[in-house]
């Protein structure tokens, strides 16, 4: 083989080039899991961490992470640092994560010490 072999690019396909998955917006992944639940088993909170995680998702949508971020800015500082839009989007977070927790808690019993903790990937 020589140089010009080597280095020889290909003819590129003729199919357009396709912009779009470029245009969507980046959507941050993140893990819930139980936490402090003495009856754990692999299959239980696997189980559990879905329908939470599920059901979060199905509340807030691509909004996860945002909402989780304006729950704890809102939770650290006072009211009136926040942005109208970030309230709303604490007070999304509040009522999914009430959801979600219900979602996940169904069928494990004893839940007193037992939480969900939500963390960006």
């Amino acid at each position: 083989m020589n140089n010009t072999e080597l280095f020889e690019v290909e003819a590129a396909v003729d199919a357009p080039l396709n912009f779009d998955i470029l245009l969507q917006p980046h959507r941050v992944a993140f893990i819930g899991k139980l936490l402090d639940y003495p009856h754990a088993t692999a299959d239980v909170v696997r189980v559990s961490e879905q329908r939470f995680t599920r059901e979060l998702e199905r509340q807030l949508g691509e909004d996860v992470v945002p909402a989780l971020r304006a729950y704890q800015n809102a939770y650290e500082s006072s009211g009136a640092d926040l942005t109208k839009d970030e309230l709303a989007l604490a007070q999304r977070w509040a009522k999914a994560y009430d959801a979600a927790r219900t979602a996940g808690f169904r069928d494990l019993g004893d839940t007193d010490e037992a939480f969900f903790e939500v963390r960006p990937v």
